[in-house]
């Protein structure tokens, strides 16, 4: 298996989105540069903030594109294309309506299931084919109701099952970082 050399996490940039449902993405490199002790940088070739990680022995980039969620393909294509990172090496972490709030599940390949941000990243990708880590934030109940849901704040008791998940998935990286993909997600299912 592959090994995971950027980690890209999908949201929406600025203050007003910051604690919104849809930027899970985000909250999750945030915390992997948090225990990595690094910072994000703005680079304005790749449209996004970027950050450098060594995780098991492995550098491993972060990246949060600056563009809004519907406009993550290039950034990401861009980054990964200059350091000729395969797409089969990158993790893409995005917010899914789907799962319930304080799920995690990583998956191989698929669809993008409605999401703009997977919508966008497959043509710039070239292709499906890489791997996704689903943050859960649960589902309004009615399809009319999604797009107020996702860019309004989580709930306390939803942000702290949330950053618990978080904090669960963060623990598996250094098992992708070393291309163990189906350890990786034999132990993040069976813990979540």
């Amino acid at each position: 298996m592959t090994a995971i050399q950027l980690v890209a996490g999908l949201g929406n940039p600025g203050a007003k989105y910051e604690q919104t449902r849809h930027n899970a993405g985000f909250w999750f490199v945030d915390e992997m540069a948090r225990q990595c002790g690094t910072q994000f940088r703005h680079e304005s070739k790749y449209k996004s903030e970027v950050a450098r990680c060594t995780l098991a022995g492995e550098e491993l980039r972060l990246q949060k594109p600056m563009g809004f969620m519907n406009c993550s393909g290039m950034p990401v294509a861009s980054l990964a294309g200059f350091y000729r990172i395969p797409r089969n090496a990158v993790l893409v972490v995005h917010d899914d309506l789907d799962l319930p709030v304080g799920t995690v599940k990583l998956k191989k390949g698929g669809g993008h299931g409605g999401h703009n941000g997977l919508r966008d990243l497959i043509p710039h990708l070239g292709g499906k084919d890489f791997l996704r880590l689903r943050i859960g934030i649960g589902h309004p109940g009615h399809r009319d109701d999604v797009v107020g849901y996702v860019l309004k704040a989580a709930s306390r008791d939803d942000r702290m099952a949330i950053d618990l998940a978080i904090n669960e998935a963060v623990k598996i990286l250094p098992e992708l970082v070393a291309g163990n993909i189906e350890a990786a997600m034999k132990d993040l299912h069976t813990t979540n």
